[in-house]
């Protein structure tokens, strides 16, 4: 199974660009990859619950049901500087999602076979 390493660095701040990098998981997913999404910057607030269900961008499927599939099916991980910037702690995290830091990522990220993209 090839495995995808996805950085998300953009919430509600540059919605496209963070549209783009769920759709892009979720097309992973749907293909048979193994995905490893991480939130950075204010993409952090999307682990949050209620945070993605109030994405709106016109023409784009829906962010918390991206999100989901992620949570179900993949990894979610929040950028552990990125959260307690934003005073984000696991108990308000998703279910299922979870909170790591840049060595964890370097290690993902630096694993054979994988592919990594940054939005």
């Amino acid at each position: 199974m090839r495995s995808l390493v996805i950085k998300c660095t953009a919430g509600t701040d540059d919605a496209e660009r963070c549209s783009q990098a769920f759709t892009v998981a979720t097309a992973a997913i749907v293909s048979g990859a193994q995905v490893s999404l991480w939130l950075t910057g204010e993409a952090a607030w999307l682990g949050v619950p209620g945070r993605a269900e109030d994405f709106d961008l016109p023409l784009a499927g829906s962010l918390a049901d991206a999100r989901d599939l992620v949570l179900e099916s993949g990894d979610l991980v929040v950028c552990a500087q990125c959260a307690a910037r934003r005073g984000i702690t696991e108990a308000d995290l998703a279910p299922g999602a979870r909170i790591s830091g840049a060595a964890a990522f370097t290690e993902a990220i630096l694993a054979d076979g994988v592919q990594a993209i940054v939005y």
